[in-house]
């Protein structure tokens, strides 16, 4: 059974690593956190109710020390939260202008949903918005699966990924970005834009390591006027040159 913060506060429910033992009433009468009694000694949780007309309220909930990503400092925040501690699934529910950021991810949606160990798995659904800040990559996708352990992010739908630092932009209706080896798989009508060059392929691969973008399925590459068709084309992001393999075909205007 879901523990309450009632009068303007909606229902809280238990989160599936904490455990609420304590209120307080203020002056007015109202019932709000006055401690949060964790029962894991090395997390320092704290709440934080702000509430608004409609009887909502922001919730943000800093989580820092966790023993299996001690590196990782893990944050979230929304309009209303809700939680389950079924066994083997335990979830947390954010809903309303949904946010979380995991070390130098920030993430965006109108739903977010975490579960798992340690809370390894997010799920993001509806007008995503992603930034990888140190990397300065940005995710816009209908909907976004991270692993926190793994740091990958799959991308499914209407999805780009902009490398603000390369100045590309890709388009794809699947996406996953390997965040440690920084590799970029990209499926189905993929689209990938540099200055005056356009690729188009069904399948690609970024390597942003190496500045290098392979092309299959049907790839052509679109340089100003010239246009260059093969079985696979790769590209250097860097120097812009392209290796046909296959088949290969092309127009250059002189």
């Amino acid at each position: 059974m879901p523990e309450g913060v009632h009068g303007i506060f909606p229902v809280l429910y238990q989160v599936p690593i904490m455990k609420i033992n304590m209120f307080r009433t203020n002056q007015s009468g109202i019932p709000s956190v006055n401690r949060i009694n964790i029962k894991n000694s090395w997390l320092d949780i704290l709440f934080r109710f702000i509430p608004v007309r409609t009887g909502s309220c922001l919730i943000i909930i800093l989580i820092s020390g966790f023993h299996a990503l001690a590196a990782d400092t893990f944050t979230f925040r929304a309009d209303r939260m809700s939680g389950s501690r079924a066994l083997g699934r335990e979830t947390t529910i954010l809903v309303g202008n949904a946010e979380v950021r995991s070390d130098n991810l920030l993430l965006r949606a109108d739903r977010i949903e975490i579960s798992g160990d340690d809370n390894q798995f997010i799920e993001c659904i509806g007008n995503v918005w992603g930034h990888e800040e140190d990397k300065n990559i940005l995710f816009y996708t209908d909907r976004l699966r991270y692993d926190r352990t793994l740091k990958i992010a799959r991308l499914e739908g209407n999805s780009s990924l902009e490398d603000r630092e390369n100045e590309i932009v890709a388009r794809a209706r699947f996406i996953e970005y390997d965040d440690e080896n920084e590799i970029t798989v990209m499926q189905i009508s993929v689209r990938l834009f540099k200055d005056d060059m356009v690729c188009r392929s069904e399948h690609a691969i970024y390597y942003r390591g190496e500045k290098i973008l392979d092309l299959s399925g049907f790839p052509v590459v679109y340089k100003k006027e010239d246009e260059f068709r093969a079985d696979k084309i790769r590209v250097d992001i860097e120097t812009d040159d392209v290796i046909m393999e296959g088949s290969v075909s092309g127009t250059i205007i002189n």
